[in-house]
């Protein structure tokens, strides 16, 4: 008899204290060679699996570690290069890859978009003009590579051909069903490596499978699998699901594949189970542990759910694992020194979550007495957490339940509205700005670093952000742009900052995890009551604002994006806390307008990324994100403009609920989709005033004159003038100085001559 076993999907690639990234940046910097960036990254990927190894986990991923992310992998494993790029066949070089997802001076960088409903974002396969083929068996080199150097019949990890194609762009009229016959064999011969070097399980990743498949698109997902049963039976492979439950369960339970794993944290997975039961020649790969939050897990309530899935398979065909790639979770709790014990306590990292699974294997396997002691501490550090003074604010509480409908309206409508900003701003027409952030350079961090260290007073680091807000607006009004940002230098990201201001939040020493590329973001911990103490924003702007006459927007993050960017406690409903971090931020907004600051920017670019992924949910999560944006920013005058700021997102489903923002002014982005995005307001009339990012700031190039301009005046078919705003897709934090103001000048001249010329149109 199979014994119970335990899993992991995935393991965070970025190093206990962003090694991976350092090494990135150093090879595009020139600092290393390719060679050396290949060591270090390897030394990374075989310390991650030794961890594993060592944890006691039975089944060990490999293959889903990544030099920049998982799907472009599968792209350039199948030479999928779209063809304004070199490349002349054969395995992809690192350079290419690299441009693929960054661009470089002769081609802009594919499209990048979020991972279903995640902060993590892919590089979109272009499949147009290429022919697939096998270059590369990536997972294949993994799988050797672990059992080599470590010992370890590893688990490869492939992202599967559904989702792969579900997600891929193309205009080739090639139906879906023949694009999965396209690929089917490239998968089946990279299984057919796997098989003859000696692997035994295998995780097809398909988290599509949460999505509705058609008819048509669930036959050819059939006929794809059963291909690959046939062809590789020896395999034990996984398709493994997750982020929700799966739509089409019966037909997918179906499959002719020796296990599926199913997440049984986000959507109500257990009720798949007990209206349809289980296959009973399957293995069921139970996700009880969620990979996406850093709570700890409360094993009473776990065993007790794996009791209640026992019913329906038996303990030889069950495995244990996260409910998704622990990607999503930063490395280690031992890493911080600074936290509170309760706080400490209560959390949960990538390394605490593979003990957890290994804790629930065991009391599984052989019962629960073997791990009373572990029980026991686990249900004392939850008890102490609940019970601490952070979870106790009846106040806030109180102000959430006495909001009236009259509360969460602006006074007058947008019509009315509009006219008392233009009467307010006087600005031209077309008129430019920025998203927000500035360039972080190297000196704003180290600045910023000593002051953390105590090596700098706080006067000396104020006078020094000063000096950055003032230089920086100097440089905008060379430039020329219309509406002017203080460039946000004292703060280290756009949650983050917000996170260490508001009363309920903390923020993590090593909480880092990856968000795109080398990008990582320390998300903060939502682990209270939240409640505004003091202004967090407005001293820089109101000083940015007395040193030019033209306008300067206030910069704050949206209570969506907060929430969503946030590991968020896990004791009451998200959307209460949801409400709570939008009263915060109305205080803002309110000390704000009362200092002069009439123009404020609440990003949201998270708002879509939190739909959830089962239809039937998302009219209740979209009309809790609009209810909470308007508790942050109704209660503004009618000349006091509101704006928001989203980025990489299909506005197309969700425009209504973009609208019933109330927003004055939206700005998106729509550069590194080719425009794509503007279909969304081709398909729709929209009311308010809106700017759409005309050039990619995550490309490290300098846009053209011609390619702004054609961005432009594609917008122009579609929007009046008069409601239009010409400003990059995102905010500059990330870009030097030399070409940030490059890209500006371009972007502002351009904006001049289409601005002439669409005046001399009026005449």
């Amino acid at each position: 008899m199979v014994k119970v076993l335990s899993s992991t999907i995935g393991y965070p690639r970025i190093g206990g204290k962003r090694e991976w990234k350092r090494a990135l940046e150093s090879f595009w910097s020139g600092a290393i060679s390719e060679a050396e960036l290949l060591t270090k990254t390897k030394e990374i990927r075989l310390d991650n699996l030794r961890k594993q190894k060592e944890i006691g986990i039975d089944l060990i991923p490999v293959g889903e570690f990544s030099l920049y992310d998982h799907v472009l992998d599968t792209s350039i494993m199948f030479g999928i290069v779209p063809t304004r790029f070199e490349y002349a066949g054969g395995k992809v070089p690192l350079d290419t890859y690299f441009a693929i997802a960054r661009g470089n001076k002769d081609a802009i960088a594919s499209e990048m978009t979020k991972w279903f409903n995640t902060n993590y974002h892919y590089i979109v396969p272009e499949l147009d003009n290429v022919t697939p083929k096998l270059v590369e068996n990536r997972p294949l080199e993994f799988y050797r590579e672990a059992k080599k150097e470590l010992g370890i019949n590893g688990k490869p990890v492939l992202l599967g051909p559904i989702t792969f194609i579900k997600l891929a762009k193309s205009s080739e009229d090639i139906s879906f069903a023949e694009r999965v016959e396209q690929f089917t064999p490239l998968y089946i011969e990279v299984l057919k490596g796997l098989a003859d070097a000696g692997a035994e399980w295998v995780q097809i990743d398909e988290p599509i499978f949460t999505s509705e498949l058609s008819a048509d698109e669930l036959k050819a997902v059939q006929k794809a699998y059963a291909a690959i049963d046939e062809a590789v039976p020896s395999l034990k492979i996984i398709v493994q699901t997750y982020f929700e439950k799966v739509s089409n369960y019966k037909e997918i339970s179906a499959l002719p594949v020796h296990a599926l794993g199913l997440d049984f944290v986000h959507g109500n997975t257990i009720e798949l189970l007990q209206k349809f039961g289980f296959p009973k020649d399957k293995v069921l790969v139970a996700g009880v542990v969620d990979g996406r939050n850093v709570w700890k897990t409360n094993l009473d309530v776990k065993l007790s759910l794996l009791d209640e899935i026992q019913s329906y398979v038996e303990k030889d065909r069950l495995i244990i694992q996260p409910s998704s790639s622990l990607l999503h979770v930063p490395v280690s709790i031992k890493l911080e020194a600074n936290l509170d014990n309760v706080i400490k306590g209560g959390l949960s990292f990538a390394d605490e979550k593979l003990l957890e699974i290994v804790h629930l294997t065991k009391a599984v396997r052989d019962g629960k007495e073997t791990i009373a002691t572990k029980l026991e501490e686990n249900k004392n550090a939850l008890t102490t957490l609940n019970n601490s003074k952070y979870r106790q604010n009846v106040e806030v509480k109180g102000n959430i339940k006495s909001l009236t409908e009259s509360d969460v309206n602006r006074a007058s409508p947008f019509v009315e509205r509009i006219l008392a900003q233009r009467k307010r701003f006087k600005l031209p027409l077309l008129p430019t700005t920025t998203i927000g952030s500035l360039p972080q350079t190297a000196e704003v961090r180290q600045q910023r670093s000593k002051w953390r260290r105590g090596e700098n007073s706080a006067e000396q680091y104020e006078q020094f952000i000063k000096d950055q807000i003032s230089k920086w607006i100097d440089i905008q009004e060379e430039i020329g742009l219309d509406v002017l940002v203080h460039g946000e230098f004292e703060r280290t990201d756009m949650v983050e900052y917000f996170g260490e201001k508001f009363e309920g939040f903390v923020v993590s020493q090593f909480g880092w995890v990856q968000s795109y590329g080398s990008r990582c973001v320390k998300p903060p911990l939502i682990l209270g009551d939240v409640a505004f103490s003091q202004p967090i924003t407005v001293k820089e702007s109101v000083y940015a604002q007395s040193l030019t006459k033209k306008p300067v927007k206030g910069m704050l993050t949206g209570p969506v994006t907060i929430l969503n960017w946030s590991f968020v406690r896990d004791d009451i409903p998200r959307f209460e806390v949801l409400n709570q971090i939008a009263y915060a931020l109305r205080h803002e907004v309110e000390e704000l307008e009362k200092n002069g600051i009439h123009m404020i920017q609440v990003d949201e670019p998270a708002l879509r990324e939190g739909l959830p992924l089962n239809l039937s949910d998302r009219n209740g999560y979209l009309d809790a994100a609009v209810h909470a944006f308007k508790i942050a920013t109704a209660s503004v005058e009618n000349d006091t403009q509101i704006h928001t700021h989203m980025c990489y997102s299909d506005f197309n489903e969700i425009i209504d609920s973009i609208s019933a923002l109330d927003a004055d002014v939206i700005s998106i982005e729509v550069s590194r989709s080719h425009g794509e995005l503007i279909s969304a307001f081709e398909k729709n009339t929209y009311d308010k005033e809106i700017g759409l990012g005309v050039y990619d700031i995550h490309s490290p190039r300098v846009p053209s004159k011609v390619e702004l301009r054609q961005n432009i005046n594609r917008a122009l078919k579609t929007i009046n003038p008069n409601q239009f705003w010409i400003n990059p897709d995102c905010g500059l934090k990330t870009r030097n100085e030399e070409e940030t103001i490059a890209a500006l000048k371009v972007m502002v001249e351009a904006a001049k001559e289409i601005r002439a010329e669409q005046l001399a149109l009026v005449k």
